[in-house]
This record gives structure tokens, C-alpha cells and sequence, in this order.
């Protein structure tokens, strides 16, 4: 098994000095038993009793795919609960799985100067947690419970080190950002707690988000007419109403960004007819274009494409703009993302929004995702500067 070099875990523990006499809120409580390090010779990075790499692997040993993260919101409340710190819950109601948005802060005060906030749900299927070496496989290991993670236990060092106070931080973490935005919107509306300015989690690779693509999705479903295929004068066929207009759609000339680049456009599904020798009466896809700019622009051409066709229905799923960041903090460097997050579903008055994280959405989504159990230490550290630089530019 590969371990970090010793000029690393040497400049981690001066990076990140340990105390284990972690003085708030501990006591008699029942803590949480988190297994001893996976990483055989690697002194963990810690807050007290708490090790991060620990919580890391309990946090994707849940599977939390979006829909039904009910199980990680009750370990994060109680984990939460049991470093002291004031845990409120906040259950989503659509209709589906019973499952909460998690809401920490220190003492009594829920009005606070930043919030720290990411998303623990995941895309499907679950896989569950492994290691190789360094590196740590799993489900939402890079996307997004390594910023959960690293999120924790920067606030957690923040207050130990009484490096901030009551009312300074809070902790932010939401359901459903893979598939809805359903938990960022509840919080959004009905968590009731004001902040001056929120740093999110994503895999940033360790770098500050300069902005990232807009999201315009709709679907087209084309009905027509069955009848055998041998007689096809005698149908109407789907596929041949919905074919041409999706190829014209790849063929759109759609606005480029100087920033943020291209929008693109994809055809994510597409299905219709039952058999060979019939003609289909009914096909539809999915289609999304990463918006970079211009989404009005962008809205108009897909409409002028799809047309006023006999027989495809139009719909419209989301309709999101592009989001420019806030990114110029000395010591980091920026990254430009081609990916949606809930930054835009966060619908309040803030001063800075700030993106940020471990791991690199290029692995995120695949079977292949991954994180480096040294970029969650570092992460650690990059939330805790990204901290210290809100409050001090905070009125």
C-alpha cells in the first residue's frame, strides 16, 4: 500500500497542528465510533476525537443517491451534534423519501457572516468505498462528500483554534443538488437564517471557480401514427418527425463565451417505436445545453429550430443562466467549470460566493470516481483561508 511521503505528513502536521484536548461539547456525549485509519502509517489529520479521513469513509459508506439521502442526514445530525455544535434539521417536502437538509453553527446564533455549504446526495449507482494507495474510491468521494468533509473539519480546527467566534461560520448541508435543487431552494426559502456571503463545495480540483455554465434543458416528443411498415402511407412515423429536427439542433451555431467558452448542446436520450416492421407512433429525447452566456439567445434558436412541427410537442425542463464567481483571493489559483451547482439556487443577497473544493469533476460522475486523501487535507486548509478572507472583507 502506498503511503505519503514523510516531508508530507511532516508538513501536514505543521500545516494543521493537533490537539486532543478539543474543549466544546464533547463531555460524556456518545461519539460517534469511527474505525481506525484505512491508511496503515498515516497519522490522520484530526480534530480532537475526530479524524477526517474516518468521516470521510463513514460519510461514503452511505449511499446517498439523490432521493434518498435520509440515512446521511441522520449520521451527519448526530455526528454533527456530538462535536457541540447547534444542529437544526430541515425536512424537504415533495412527496418523496423522507430526508433533511442539515443546518450547524455554534451556540445560539443562526445569522452568521458565511455560510460553508455543499451537497451530499449523489448520482447513481452507489459504489461503494475502496482504496488504492493514496487515492479513495466511492461514490461521492470527490463529488461532493469530499467537500462535506473537508468543510467540517475546517470549522471544527476554526473553533478550536478560537480562530472564529459564535456568529462568524455555519454549516450548510443540502439533498437533492444532482437532480432538482430541491434542498438548496428549501433552504433558500424557508431555512429562515440570513448570511453576508456563502462558500460552496464541488470538485475544483483546489482552485477558485471563476464561473461556471448555465443549464437549458427541454424535452421533444414527437406523436405520430402506427401501421405495419410494409404499408408505411398507412402511419405517421415519430422517428421521422424527431430525427431531422434533432439533427438541425446539432448543427446550431450556438454563442461563445470569452470566459467561459462554447456552449454546447447533447442529445442525453432519445427513444421511440416498438419493432422493426412497425412504424413508430411515438419517440422523444432529452436534450441539455451547457449555457455560457446568453441563455435568451440560446433559448430562441432552439425555438426557432424545433419550430411549430405537426405533431412534436416542446418542453422546457430548466432554464438557468451561467454563474460568474467571485475569485480573486491571493493564494489560489482559478479554474473555469463547465458543470451546473446550486450556487444560483441559493437565492439571496450576498456579498461573496466563492466555489471551491477537492477532486476533479472529470472522474465525478463515472465508475472510476476518486479523490487523493492528501487533497482533502489540503482542502482543509483552502476552506479555512477562504474563511479567514470573508471575515476579514466582511462589514
Amino acid at each position: 500500500m502506498k503511503l505519503l511521503s514523510l516531508a508530507v505528513v511532516v508538513g501536514i502536521a505543521q500545516a494543521f497542528p493537533f490537539n486532543y484536548g478539543f474543549g466544546f461539547g464533547f463531555g460524556d456525549q456518545q461519539v460517534p465510533q469511527l474505525e481506525t485509519s484505512v491508511f496503515e502509517g498515516l497519522e490522520d489529520y484530526k480534530v480532537g476525537k475526530h479524524s477526517l479521513l474516518d468521516f470521510h469513509k463513514r460519510l461514503i459508506d452511505i449511499d446517498s443517491t439523490s432521493d434518498h439521502e435520509n440515512n446521511a442526514s441522520q449520521f451527519l445530525k448526530k455526528y454533527l451534534k456530538a462535536t457541540g455544535l447547534t444542529v437544526e434539521v430541515q425536512k424537504i417536502d415533495d412527496g418523496l423519501e423522507e430526508r433533511y437538509n442539515i443546518y450547524a453553527y455554534y451556540g445560539k446564533t443562526r445569522d452568521t457572516k458565511v455560510v460553508v455549504t455543499s451537497h451530499f446526495d449523489t448520482v447513481p449507482p452507489y459504489i461503494p468505498y475502496r482504496i488504492e494507495g493514496t487515492k479513495i474510491y466511492g461514490r461521492g468521494s470527490s463529488d461532493a462528500k469530499g467537500s462535506v468533509a473537508a468543510q467540517v473539519f475546517a470549522f471544527l480546527s476554526l473553533l478550536e483554534s478560537k480562530k472564529i467566534k459564535e456568529g462568524d461560520v455555519s454549516l450548510l448541508f443540502v439533498v437533492g443538488e444532482e437532480n432538482s435543487g430541491i434542498g438548496m431552494i428549501t433552504a433558500s426559502k424557508s431555512l429562515g437564517a440570513k448570511w453576508g456571503s456563502a462558500i460552496f463545495g464541488e470538485p475544483t480540483e483546489l482552485k477558485l471557480g471563476v464561473g461556471h455554465k448555465g443549464i437549458f434543458s427541454f424535452k421533444l416528443t414527437a406523436n405520430g401514427l402506427a401501421s405495419h411498415s410494409g404499408y408505411p402511407q398507412l402511419g405517421i412515423s415519430a422517428s421521422e418527425i424527431l430525427i431531422p429536427v434533432l439533427n438541425d439542433l446539432l448543427h446550431v451555431k450556438f454563442p461563445v463565451n470569452a470566459l467561459l467558452g462554447p456552449s454546447t448542446l447533447n442529445i442525453g436520450t432519445f427513444s421511440g417505436g416498438l419493432a422493426g416492421n412497425v412504424v413508430p407512433a411515438h419517440a422523444e429525447a432529452l436534450i441539455v445545453v451547457r449555457v455560457a452566456g446568453q441563455l435568451d439567445v440560446i433559448a430562441d434558436l432552439v425555438k426557432k429550430t424545433v419550430g411549430n412541427i405537426e405533431h412534436l410537442d416542446y418542453e422546457v425542463l430548466i432554464n438557468k443562466d451561467a454563474v460568474y464567481l467571485d475569485h480573486e483571493v491571493p493564494g489560489f489559483d482559478t479554474i473555469v467549470l463547465a458543470y451546473g451547482t446550486d450556487v444560483p439556487n441559493l437565492q439571496l443577497d450576498l456579498k461573496y460566493r466563492y466555489l471551491y473544493g477537492p477532486g476533479s469533476i472529470l472522474v465525478a460522475h463515472g465508475d472510476n470516481e476518486h479523490i487523493d486523501n492528501s487533497d482533502l487535507i489540503e482542502a482543509v486548509k483552502g476552506y479555512k483561508e477562504l474563511v479567514h478572507h470573508v471575515l476579514a472583507n466582511s462589514d
